[in-house]
């Protein structure tokens, strides 16, 4: 049963929902609320250099700084500190809100941004303390995992046609009757026409038969797992879909025209879903915010986008994902779906949609990772030492919130609570990666507190400052009339899905919120 509180308020803002001027009020009174938490940018500081310099201001291969570094001494061993987020007794906590639909967004949505560069993508000779501190991020959210890093990985990705009725388009395959992304590899090896693409993450640790599988994907991480690779497919299909409409319009367009119009269509779209669907799945308060633009145009913080080292490590949610994940209407073992694109392809995209949308998502939160994933909590905590970050104190008092006065005010678990106090001297000495995930999860929200309010921060403050949402571009001209109206009448993932699939999804359930939910 709902809060009285909670419910006080649903009703109060249904009200305000019926009353257009005053709801575009509040709204923008909301995402300035959030962004206003935290400095504007630019950051003074990068992890370039510990103090203001030229390069560090201007070169974004490394990722920007919230707070100046802190040297901390006699700090615990990371390897220790697996303990704080290994479960007990091997038993999964279950989120009461979300679905898995949840993480795979999460996923899809920072691979294209919160990129740490990695072995594969660097100049050569860095050292690993020197790649945690640097990125291969394009700093917007412009869906690269689709449309790729650079000019020359969107050309290879496009069907370059200047012919009637395939103007705009990317390059497709056909199987089972679905359009999906041509494959990678061609016998044996990969495709000359894709050589100029990253290559896939962790491609070196799977069989030929995978490997085979592997779609030709903007991004290096899109592959993964099928919940990325089905929201590649998703946009992927959306995106011809949209040109073939933008075509039929505007006859006399060529294909650049038509495909750069689709693309910045898309790339809205999406946007909007991270806004109004994503954000608010997220959200504690029953409260629908909008992805208004013109809460951004003249806003203080809207400022160019640069990725912090902070943003980076809170997006670590490994925890969320359940030992076990629903394909082809049976369980499969989370570890034999790992770059195994034939659970999307066997069941297509509507059945992977539907069947992750009714698997329900872990709690985030300690003691609730899995055995496999903790070398990946204890790397990141190595990370948080790397960039010297400062203490999970630190960033509650920079974000406003009061700073945690004893160990149980971190954790209401006497457990948790414990092992911080086992660990640490005192609360201000504790980790930013450790603090954020041994906070107690926000009541009606699937997040812990500092990580909610971080990420509905640099969602408004990276998403609403995107140059196509600016107030000299954001109009119908720059999106045709089919993109416009795409647009208009878009707000969740399910109507993008509805638009893209061979059958039509009827009552199926396609949602971030559980059905069975009900507000705490």
């Amino acid at each position: 049963m709902a809060s009285f509180s909670y419910r006080l308020q649903e009703f109060l803002f249904r009200i305000i929902e019926e009353i257009p001027p005053l709801a575009s009020f509040v709204n923008k009174w909301a995402i300035n609320r959030v962004v206003k938490r935290a400095r504007f940018r630019p950051h003074p500081l990068s992890t370039r250099h510990d103090y203001v310099s030229w390069a560090g201001l201007t070169d974004r291969r490394w990722s920007g700084r919230h707070l100046p570094p802190s040297e901390r001494v006699d700090m615990p061993d990371p390897e220790a500190l697996a303990d704080l987020f290994r479960r007990r007794d091997g038993h999964q906590r279950m989120c009461p809100k979300s679905t898995c639909l949840f993480p795979a967004f999460a996923q899809y949505l920072t691979d294209g941004f919160i990129r740490t560069e990695t072995e594969d993508l660097t100049a050569g000779g860095e050292t690993v303390k020197t790649r945690l501190k640097r990125n291969t991020s394009n700093h917007e959210i412009d869906l690269c995992p689709l449309y790729g890093r650079t000019e020359d990985q969107t050309d290879a990705l496009r069907l370059r046609s200047n012919r009637k009725g395939s103007r705009g388009r990317m390059r497709t395959q056909t199987i089972n009757g679905e359009d999906y992304a041509p494959f990678l590899y061609k016998d044996g090896k990969v495709d000359p026409d894709f050589a100029v693409l990253d290559h896939p993450l962790g491609e070196s640790k799977i069989d030929d038969e995978k490997r085979a599988r592997l779609f030709a994907f903007g991004g290096d991480r899109a592959n993964s797992v099928p919940q990325t690779a089905m929201m590649n497919t998703l946009f992927l299909r959306e995106h011809n879909r949209l040109a073939g409409e933008i075509e039929t319009e505007n006859p006399d367009w060529d294909d650049d025209r038509v495909f750069e119009t689709a693309r910045n269509t898309v790339i809205v779209l999406f946007i909007k879903i991270v806004v109004e669907d994503y954000i608010n799945h997220i959200s504690p308060m029953p409260f629908n915010l909008r992805a208004d633009p013109a809460a951004a145009w003249n806003a203080v913080w809207n400022k160019p986008n640069w990725i912090t080292t902070e943003f980076s490590l809170l997006y670590r949610w490994h925890a969320l994902i359940p030992d076990q994940i629903r394909w082809g209407g049976k369980m499969q073992p989370v570890g034999s779906t790992f770059m195994n694109n034939s659970l999307l392809i066997d069941g297509g995209l509507g059945g992977a949609f539907a069947d992750i949308s009714a698997t329900q998502a872990a709690e985030l939160g300690p003691r609730n990772t899995a055995e496999p994933l903790l070398h990946i909590e204890v790397s990141s905590i190595e990370q948080d030492r790397f960039c010297q970050l400062a203490g999970f104190s630190d960033y509650c008092d920079y974000l406003g919130q009061n700073r945690p006065f004893s160990f149980e005010s971190i954790s209401s678990d006497p457990e948790v609570a414990g092992m911080l106090r086992k660990f640490y001297r005192n609360t201000r000495d504790v980790d930013f990666h450790v603090g954020l995930f041994c906070e107690d999860r926000v009541k009606n929200s699937p997040l812990p507190n500092v990580i909610l309010i971080f990420v509905a921060l640099d969602a408004f403050s990276q998403a609403l400052t995107n140059p196509l949402l600016s107030k000299h571009v954001f109009k119908p001209s720059t999106f045709s009339g089919p993109g416009w109206k795409a647009i208009q009448n878009t707000s969740t993932i399910r109507e993008v899905l509805a638009r893209n699939v061979t059958t039509e999804l009827g009552d199926t359930f396609v949602g971030f919120t559980r059905r069975e939910w009900q507000p705490e």
